[in-house]
């Protein structure tokens, strides 16, 4: 039966799909310029809160009690959106990323949470608020040409979605694929999605990259300055990198399993548990900092902008301090998944590189192939799609690290299978206990 469906897929949009990849082409330039705005703002938010008001006041380093207030505000605005808005703000964080297009009613509430949490220390990306900045964005530009509810319209929404997250991951080709391994679990036919996801995100890209003389728009993406990556891993590093790859598993697991027993109280009480999410997150900041003596600003936000911390020479932190960190930020990581809204994937890229810089004290096993391995896994746990996790480090390495491609594979592969594992035993008691 799904074979025939599958087959007569084809024929259902016949000509109609030459149409789609010419509506994917065209929204790709709005949807990236959309998205650079989004970006921009919350870059300049972010920065506002956490360094230029503490220096205009003369609170350098940022004071241990800092985040309260602004966490605080963070909550109530994302609780706002979740109770009072259309589309309660946006998908759960803790159910991975949806590639199903958003309804544009959706997108105020998905914006005022996440402009006004992310910026403000929750502990989550900008990744899922982008997806859905981006699908919605298609809806409303081809709203004219495609049938609502039709196929158009799910593969002109996978390709809004493209076109927007490619600003985030830097790459046109990542976010077509991450979209592509997305609808694909979703049941969507791949073969169909992928030709406008490239379109809509290689056309967007063009936003950035520029034209000619035309240098394109600036944007800040994702770097590990400081970094020094060998040409090729050693035994040691490849033997190192199974059991890392075992344990971030079991540490995202259990990050992931603490953010579902919050669930069912944040579908009770979703205001009440928003707060009491960003309270935690302030808690878990002040102690870091009050412990380590560093900057609680470590133990918030997406963790994107501070992965150069963890490789710059006299600032990175030293073992008890990553010990705390990991331990600090993965617990507010664990009731922002559950309660608040935004992406996953950033928070879990921090933490797995920190991870690895923890490891990297073993005999043989180097800071590149560490961090590199950690990385790999923490993402490949935390989605999971294993072919995005891989692509996505990869190219965060650089063109220049391309030897550690081995470790970034054997990672995710151990990760990704070790997780499904882990995860079996619920899976097979959800239908008889009637939860997800």
């Amino acid at each position: 039966m799904a074979e025939g469906t599958e087959a007569q897929a084809p024929e259902r949009l016949g000509g109609r799909y030459v149409r789609v990849l010419g509506l994917a082409a065209l929204i790709g330039v709005p949807i990236s310029v959309a998205a650079f705005a989004f970006l921009a703002l919350l870059h300049w938010l972010t920065h506002f809160v956490w360094e230029g008001l503490p220096e205009h006041w003369g609170l350098d380093p940022v004071p241990w009690w800092w985040p309260f207030p602004w966490l605080l505000i963070g909550g109530a605005l994302v609780a706002l959106a979740i109770t009072k808005l259309p589309g309660h703000g946006g998908h759960v964080p803790i159910d991975g990323l949806s590639a199903e297009p958003v309804q544009p009613s959706h997108l105020p509430g998905v914006l005022l949470a996440a402009l006004g949490g992310l910026p403000l220390g929750v502990v989550l990306g900008p990744e899922a608020p982008l997806m859905a900045v981006g699908g919605g964005l298609a809806t409303i530009l081809t709203s004219r040409w495609a049938v609502k509810g039709g196929p158009e319209n799910a593969l002109l929404g996978a390709s809004g979605s493209a076109g927007a997250v490619a600003v985030i991951f830097g790459s046109p080709l990542v976010a077509a694929v991450f979209i592509l391994e997305s609808v694909g679990r979703a049941g969507l036919r791949q073969t169909r999605v992928v030709l406008p996801c490239l379109l809509s995100a290689g056309i967007g890209a063009l936003v950035f990259t520029g034209l000619g003389d035309w240098t394109g728009l600036p944007i800040t993406t994702l770097a590990l300055p400081g970094l020094n990556v060998p040409a090729r891993p050693d035994l040691a590093d490849l033997l190192w990198t199974i059991p890392l790859a075992l344990l971030i598993a079991v540490g995202v697991r259990q990050i992931h399993h603490l953010g579902r027993l919050l669930v069912p109280h944040a579908n009770r009480r979703p205001a009440l548990m928003a707060m009491g999410a960003v309270t935690v997150t302030a808690v878990a900041a002040a102690l870091y900092a009050l412990l380590t003596g560093r900057s609680p600003v470590e133990v918030l936000l997406s963790g994107q902008d501070g992965l150069g911390t963890l490789t710059s020479e006299g600032i990175a932190p030293g073992s008890w301090a990553l010990v705390a960190l990991l331990v600090f930020k993965g617990l507010a990581y664990a009731v922002s998944l559950a309660t608040l809204r935004g992406g996953p994937i950033f928070p879990a890229v921090f933490l797995g590189a920190a991870f690895g810089v923890l490891m990297s004290g073993l005999p043989g096993f180097g800071l590149g192939p560490a961090m590199a391995a950690g990385m790999a896994a923490a993402t490949a746990a935390i989605l999971p799609l294993p072919v995005s996790a891989a692509l996505l480090i990869v190219l965060l390495l650089g063109t220049e690290s391309t030897g550690m491609a081995p470790i970034v594979l054997i990672a995710v592969v151990v990760a990704f299978v070790a997780e499904q594992l882990i995860d079996r035993p619920r899976k097979d008691a959800a239908p008889a206990t009637g939860t997800a």
